[in-house]
Formats: structure tokens, C-alpha cells, sequence
């Protein structure tokens, strides 16, 4: 469904607190009910309206910077504040917890933030991927960056370090298909010792099976996600609408770290189905429609994820090698200014890794530690601050 069809979703959620909240208010009767109704059905729209402006606030970014470490990680604090406030509202109303159909609810809420600890597990095995690759290309900076003359064995080295990096770029259904072919291109004749190479990438500790599917994984998380009904809305007094509401950031999220970071079975057709009476639902639809957009760029269609960084690696490390192949020595002085160049996109290349790989992995951490999986818990526990003071410890700690 195209962007501009959202255009009129944007309406204050005033007229949604009348149209959907209210039901629930024409139950109350006595004055003691009424101002608690109010407060309740308050606390709900601002929930709403708050999430709307989060979301918002990830839309004003240009193609060249969707998807970057750094929008990935507004993402993540967007996802961890609406969690919060999630959180607060959830146990400012316990009561309702164990009544029908609250208390199924939550359990298909508890049931979707365990299957999305998994998604953050195989990100975090993605993440390592990446570190793996920015090692290769400091491997290529060693050799080549800051050194006063550019001979022929530092440019073996740094062609050797640039194969393994493209062939540790490839997707598992790509890389039989191209070794050969990305052989010849790299002046590599020995496949035995690339696919060595290429085992290299692959002997990583996973955290999921290799049988795991990210694209299953999301379809199982969105599996029965529907907006609630009327008659769910005035049983839970509301409750429901803030329950889809995060379930619905908690699908929408895990898509998107799925299609920016490497991740077994990356498929990226999971849909949303959202009303347009949310204040939220524009800015979410919207950034789901660019994001498919880029993966469907003809230089971004077998890519490994979407991430920003990665493409730029690839990008360079390609431009690098077809440098390398042309070089002949002693260089001329044309061509040792086009490989300083080539460096020097490196080195940003690089730069940019370096300082948004670990920020994001903590932040992941944080997901992991302080995820939707643990509200469930935390409304039968009293033990909440001392959960989350020993995991704010975890997250300083690592």
C-alpha cells in the first residue's frame, strides 16, 4: 500500500480516545469509576501518542542514512522507550492481568517476546559477522594506509585480506554458485583454499541453529496479530489496544533489524496489517515501505543486509580490488594517488564501523536484558528493582 495513502492517518487521537477508548468509559458510573476511567483512558492515548512521535522521529532521514549504525540505533532507544512506558502501564494495572481476555493476551504477547529473543540472539551473531569483516579491513589498512611508499607485498597482503572479506560477505545461497567466478576476478585459482577461507566465516558460535529462519521466526511473531475488538477493549478497559500496540513495534522492530543485519534466511516479506485509526500506524507503514524500497535497489537485492556499513564495505572493497588488478610495478605517481584515495574510503568505511558496531551490540543487550519477556514476569515478581538494578549492572559491566 503506497505511503500517501497514510497521509490521513495522522489525526489527532483524540477522535480514536472517542472512537474505540470510550466505549469503555460509557460502562463507568459512579464518580469514584469516572475519575478513574480518565486517568486510565489518559495514560492509554498518551502511550499512543507517544509511540506516534517516537516513529515519527525516525522518518526525517534521507535514503543514504535509513538503515545506518546510527538510525539503527535510534530505533533501538525508540523501541526501548515505548517498552518503558509499555511497562509502566502494564503494572499501574496489574489487576487486570489475570482476568479474561487479558490474561490470554499476555500470554500471546509473552509467547511473541520469546521467539523476538531469538531474532536478537541471531543479530548478535550478525554483529559479530560484521566485526569479523571490519578486521579483515584493517588488516587492508595495515598494509596500505600511512605507509610512505606502497610495495608489491603489501599489496598481496591486502588483496589476500580483501578475497576473504568478499567471500565472507557472500549469502550461504550465493557463494557455491560465485566462488569460482569471484576466483578469477581476484586473480585466485586455489578454491580449496577459499572454501578453507570461507569456512572461516562459518565456524562462528551461533546462538540458533543452523535450521533457524529469520523469516519464520517473524512470521511466527506477527502469526494472529490483530487489532482487538470491541467487546476485548471494554473487558481489559483498554488494556488491549496498548498490548497490540507494542506488539505490534515489537514485529515492526525485529523486521527491521532483520533486514539491516545478517541473519540466517533474511526474508523480508512479513506484512502489517494495521488500522488506520492508530496515530502510530503512518510513520511505522511508511518506514516499512522504504525499507523495502532499498532492498528492492538493484545493487541492494542479494545483498547481506541492509545495513548502511555493509554496503559501503562491499562498495569499497570491490572498488579496492579492480584498483589492485590493474596495478603494475613500480606504481606511477596517477596510480599510488588512486590507491591513497581507495584507502582513504577505507579508513571512513572503517572509522564508522568501529564506532557504531559496539554502541549497537550494547543496546541489543539491553533488549535482551530488559525485553517484553520480562514485563510478564515482573507483574508477578516484586523483586523488579532489584532485576533491574542487577541488569543495569550487566549492561555498564559489558
Amino acid at each position: 500500500m503506497p505511503s500517501t495513502d497514510y497521509q490521513g492517518v495522522s489525526a489527532s487521537f483524540s477522535n480514536f480516545g472517542r472512537s474505540i477508548l470510550s466505549i469503555r468509559r460509557d460502562q463507568v458510573h459512579s464518580m469514584e469509576n469516572t475519575h478513574e476511567a480518565t486517568r486510565q483512558e489518559f495514560e492509554l492515548e498518551t502511550f499512543q501518542r507517544q509511540v506516534a512521535d517516537r516513529f515519527n522521529g525516525l522518518l526525517p532521514v534521507g535514503s543514504d542514512e535509513l538503515l545506518s549504525l546510527s538510525w539503527v540505533r535510534k530505533l533501538l532507544d525508540v523501541f526501548l522507550c515505548c517498552q518503558e512506558e509499555f511497562r509502566v502501564i502494564m503494572f499501574n494495572n496489574k489487576e487486570y492481568m489475570n482476568r479474561t481476555p487479558m490474561d490470554r493476551l499476555m500470554s500471546e504477547f509473552s509467547e511473541r517476546s520469546v521467539k523476538a529473543l531469538d531474532v536478537c540472539n541471531a543479530i548478535r551473531d550478525g554483529i559479530e559477522q560484521i566485526r569479523q569483516w571490519k578486521k579483515q579491513l584493517e588488516i587492508v589498512l595495515c598494509a596500505l594506509d600511512n605507509q610512505r611508499s606502497l610495495g608489491e607485498g603489501q599489496f598481496r597482503r591486502a588483496k589476500k585480506a580483501l578475497i576473504d572479506l568478499e567471500i565472507g560477505m557472500l549469502d550461504e545461497k550465493e557463494s557455491n554458485a560465485s566462488l569460482a567466478h569471484r576466483n578469477r576476478s581476484f586473480g585466485r585459482n586455489n578454491v580449496q583454499k577459499d572454501h578453507k577461507s570461507l569456512g572461516h566465516f562459518r565456524s562462528l558460535s551461533w546462538s540458533v541453529s543452523r535450521a533457524w529462519s529469520a523469516a519464520r521466526q517473524l512470521q511466527a511473531i506477527g502469526n494472529n496479530l490483530a487489532a482487538p475488538r470491541g467487546n476485548e477493549i471494554i473487558a481489559t478497559n483498554g488494556l488491549a489496544v496498548a498490548v497490540f500496540t507494542m506488539s505490534s513495534v515489537l514485529l515492526f522492530v525485529m523486521w527491521a533489524l532483520v533486514a539491516a543485519i545478517p541473519c540466517q534466511d533474511r526474508g523480508l516479506q512479513t506484512h502489517f496489517y494495521i488500522p488506520r485509526q492508530f496515530t502510530w500506524a503512518a510513520p511505522i507503514l511508511s518506514l516499512h515501505e522504504r525499507i523495502l524500497e532499498e532492498s528492492k535497489k538493484r545493487d541492494r537485492r542479494n545483498a547481506c543486509g541492509l545495513l548502511k556499513e555493509i554496503h559501503q564495505i562491499e562498495k569499497c572493497a570491490r572498488r579496492m580490488n579492480e584498483l589492485a588488478d590493474s596495478i603494475q610495478f613500480p606504481l606511477t605517481e596517477e596510480k599510488e594517488g588512486d590507491v591513497r584515495q581507495r584507502v582513504q574510503e577505507l579508513v571512513e568505511v572503517f572509522k564508522a564501523v568501529k564506532d557504531g558496531l559496539d554502541p549497537l551490540e550494547r543496546q541489543l543487550f539491553c533488549v535482551l536484558v530488559f525485553g517484553p519477556w520480562y514485563i510478564s514476569f515482573m507483574l508477578q515478581s516484586r523483586l523488579l528493582s532489584v532485576v533491574s538494578i542487577f541488569g543495569f549492572w550487566l549492561l555498564t559491566e559489558y
